[in-house]
């Protein structure tokens, strides 16, 4: 009878157990693709875009500052005039006051526009149960055009607007004027508008960034006795560094090569008040034919674009380290 039971046993494990040792539920591995072209050469689908990039900005750039070595006029033939552009820019006072408010509205954009989306972010962080509404609200001028929002302003800020209606309402008439028409007045017009429409963008950034300091940090500083300005200062704005370097980077570049809002505004003046390289670009090149001057223009607003985002880069990275 053991030896019987033996053979069944063997029988049955013979029967129960594959010969090829594989078990039942297991799929054979799949034999592994070649590489196609949408695996190996998948960089051939960004070929298109790379190619208008290069031909239409880079190319573009090449082909500006080459000419602002000549007196081409854009049309017909054209000599090379070596650096004279450059020093009637230079030698220029018109030009120099077009560089002077260049800087003015880029530094005094950054500013504003950092410090109150700074502080619309902070405030709308964690204290109100309504702060989306009120971030879609502040972000809205941002995605609206500049031509559509200068010109609101523009009637805002003309001589029988809205603005001095309310100054003469409440008493404070004799301060009414053309804000658009005085010299002295006409560049923080534009100063103003531009705020307005990008304190919002700024904004998000720090929003963005504020969302990734951790709550137990600042829990653990305020029980430690700190108050809400040794907070912010020493354990908020260190952590949004980053969010920091990307609105003040974005903020001067953009301020630098501001144009579509001057154009709308003021269309440069009154007498050159509100002149912009931008600007003084654009009419050198394309309302007086003077394109190797304009493209000289242009090259001096490129360089000082690099240049202070350099310098901006480095001392965010400074600060950093």
């Amino acid at each position: 009878m053991l030896q019987h039971d033996t053979a069944d046993e063997s029988a049955t494990e013979a029967v129960v157990v594959p010969r090829s040792g594989k078990r039942r539920g297991l799929r054979p591995k799949a034999r592994p693709r070649r590489p196609g072209l949408l695996t190996f050469g998948h960089w051939w689908w960004a070929l298109p875009g790379i190619l208008m990039v290069l031909g239409i900005h880079y190319a573009a750039t090449i082909a500006g500052g080459f000419f602002a070595f000549t007196d081409w006029t854009g049309l017909g033939s054209f000599e090379f005039v070596g650096f004279a552009n450059f020093e009637r820019i230079f030698g220029d006072p018109s030009k120099m006051l077009a560089l002077g408010n260049t800087l003015f509205l880029a530094f005094g954009s950054v500013i504003l526009t950092n410090v109150l989306g700074l502080a619309l972010a902070v405030a709308l962080n964690r204290l109100l149960k309504t702060r989306y509404i009120l971030r879609t609200l502040f972000f809205m001028p941002v995605v609206l055009s500049p031509l559509a929002v200068a010109y609101i302003w523009k009637f805002i800020f003309d001589f029988n607007g809205p603005l001095n209606a309310f100054l003469t309402a409440i008493g404070m008439g004799d301060l009414a004027r053309a804000w658009l028409g005085d010299p002295t007045f006409a560049i923080w017009t534009i100063l103003i508008v531009i705020v307005w429409q990008q304190t919002g963008f700024s904004m998000v950034i720090y929003a963005a960034g504020l969302a990734g300091v951790p709550v137990e940090i600042e829990e653990a500083a305020t029980i430690d006795g700190t108050t809400l300005w040794q907070r912010f200062w020493h354990v908020t704005l260190p952590a949004i560094r980053p969010a920091v370097a990307i609105a003040t980077t974005l903020g001067l570049v953009n301020g630098l090569r501001i144009f579509d809002q001057i154009m709308a505004l003021t269309g440069g003046g009154p007498a050159g008040a509100t002149e912009t390289l931008a600007t003084e670009v654009y009419k050198q090149a394309f309302s007086l034919g003077q394109f190797g001057y304009g493209a000289a223009l242009a090259l001096v607003l490129t360089a000082i674009i690099l240049v202070f985002a350099i310098i901006q880069q480095r001392v965010t990275q400074e600060k950093e380290d």
